[in-house]
Order: C-alpha cells, then sequence, then structure tokens
C-alpha cells in the first residue's frame, strides 16, 4: 500500500494525464501520501481521487496537486509561495519540497495542528502557519512569487491580487459549486494582470470567519 511500487504507479498515472515537470513527479513519488489521512482511508492513499478529511474538507486528488503545483512554477524558480487553504497538509507538503518559503494559512484550527504535526513528522522546516481568514491571505509577509488556492471563490479575491509580486503566478479555482474553472492569473505590471482559463475543476467553497 505504501510501496515505492505503489508510489511508482501513481506517478506513472500522472505522466499518462500530461504532468511533464520532473520535479513535480519526483516530489509527488517520494511523498507519503498516506499520512495526511485518516488510518480507515489509507489504503486508498495512492488512488487519485479527493478524500474527505473532516470538517467538509478535502485532501485534493493528486493529479490536481501536480497540476497545480506544475503551474505555479513554470515560471521558474520561487522563493515565496502563499497557500490558502493548508487542509491536510498534503500539497504544502509537495510545495515545500519546490521552493525555498511555503507561507501556509488554514481557517480550521484542528485542521492546521494535525497538518503541523505532519510536516514536523517529515522534517519539513520551511512552512509558517497561520490561523486565519484564508481569502484575506497573509499581508504582511508579501508580496508573494507564486499564490495557490485549494478552495474555490466565486470571485479571484482582490486581497490576494494585492498580495502578488509584479510577475508572480496565482493559481486559483473559481466559481460556484457546480461550475469551477482553475484559473492562472500573472501580474504582468502594478496595475495589470492576466488571466488564463485552464480546466473544469472541483473543490469545496472558500468560506470566510475561524473554526478554533
Amino acid at each position: 500500500m505504501t510501496s515505492q511500487r505503489t508510489r511508482g504507479r501513481l506517478v506513472q498515472r500522472l505522466k499518462e494525464q500530461g504532468i511533464t515537470d520532473q520535479q513535480v513527479l519526483d516530489v509527488m513519488g517520494n511523498t507519503p501520501r498516506h499520512i495526511f489521512i485518516d488510518e480507515a482511508l489509507s489504503h486508498r492513499a495512492y488512488e487519485d481521487t479527493a478524500l474527505p478529511i473532516g470538517f467538509n474538507q478535502t485532501i485534493s486528488q493528486p493529479y490536481i496537486v501536480a497540476r497545480m503545483t506544475e503551474i505555479l512554477l513554470a515560471g521558474g524558480p520561487l522563493e515565496k509561495v502563499l497557500e490558502v487553504g493548508t487542509g491536510s497538509g498534503y500539497q504544502t507538503t509537495v510545495l515545500a519540497q519546490l521552493v525555498d518559503k511555503v507561507f501556509s494559512v488554514e481557517r480550521i484550527k484542528p485542521l492546521q495542528e494535525k497538518a503541523r504535526q505532519r510536516f514536523s513528522l517529515l522534517k519539513i522546516r520551511n512552512v509558517s502557519l497561520r490561523h486565519c481568514d484564508g481569502g484575506m491571505g497573509w499581508a504582511d509577509r508579501g508580496p508573494f512569487d507564486g499564490i495557490m488556492v485549494t478552495a474555490a471563490p466565486e470571485d479571484v479575491p482582490s486581497e490576494l491580487l494585492a498580495q502578488l509580486a509584479v510577475g508572480g503566478r496565482l493559481v486559483i479555482p473559481v466559481g460556484g459549486t457546480h461550475n469551477q474553472q482553475l484559473k492562472l492569473v500573472v501580474r504582468v505590471t502594478e496595475t495589470e494582470y492576466q488571466t488564463t482559463v485552464l480546466e473544469g475543476v472541483r473543490f469545496v467553497p472558500l468560506l470566510s470567519g475561524t473554526i478554533r
């Protein structure tokens, strides 16, 4: 279940689905996804599917994690990345192995605490965590070279656009429950943003407020 062969099959599926960044593929193959989900579901850890993690949240399917990571990195190396929605910590862990520093915000405190324990277990030390309303980002740590959002708002939050560095890339699912699109927003100048629609996706909604 957790063998390298099992993970190898996952990587092969990702290649067949169009993931080409070798660094991303290597990290996906080396990251133990089974530790990010409840033991009762761990036998499904390397299936290409989203799985529940409590509080009506999910761990994203591996293809989406790889795809969003690949898109974020396509503009070149990144130093500071903001992740909106720590969740299980799986996407955070993938990012942390590919960029210099990850700043990750989560509105649900128990999920954040579980993720923190997993980072400690995996000896991941380049992640900073904050418990707050995710749509507001983390302004005093910006601007960010990359921003990844792992829940879908109805529209791209202006607060996140403001925290993107010039030349920075924002990868975000946008839309209501039944019609979401994955978008890439690049900040071209101080005042100009370029948006590309990539593909249809399905994420939990980005909600305001916090849970302790």
